[in-house]
């Protein structure tokens, strides 16, 4: 487009990114790795109805159970490669990477030093699904 104002080309750009990520998603897939961080008490992670739902225990010692829906179209899984990392696969973008921002949020560390307590669950590798299989 030549003549268009800046925001008729961000509005096209936009849609054409949504388009080439939908084609990527369907065709390879995403997949998000997250790793639980901790200093002293162990983060246990128990993931239940077939990936659907993420139950964090034990966070900063508390005993309050917090429970993480995943988005429509996303599953999660426990690495058997790596200790205390999480797999989401999905093939929406940003239903993968809203599930992972989730349960990332989920265990922000309140009250306290961020500082000082870096305890959590972070993203740790983004990628796709095919790319690992090849």
């Amino acid at each position: 487009m030549w003549f268009a104002t800046s925001k008729e080309l961000a509005c096209v750009r936009t849609v054409c990114s949504h388009i080439t990520n939908l084609m990527i998603g369907v065709t390879k897939g995403y997949r998000y790795k997250m790793r639980s961080v901790y200093a002293h008490f162990p983060i246990n992670c128990a993931i239940t109805e077939g990936g659907t739902i993420i139950d964090i225990r034990n966070f900063l010692g508390e005993k309050f159970v917090r429970q993480v829906k995943m988005l429509g179209g996303v599953t999660v899984a426990a690495s058997m490669k790596q200790k205390d990392e999480l797999i989401l696969e999905g093939n929406d973008l940003e239903a993968v990477s809203k599930s992972a921002a989730l349960i990332q949020q989920s265990t922000t560390v309140k009250r306290k030093d961020i500082r000082k307590f870096l305890d959590g669950i972070y993203v740790s590798e983004k990628g796709n699904i095919a790319e690992e299989a090849t």
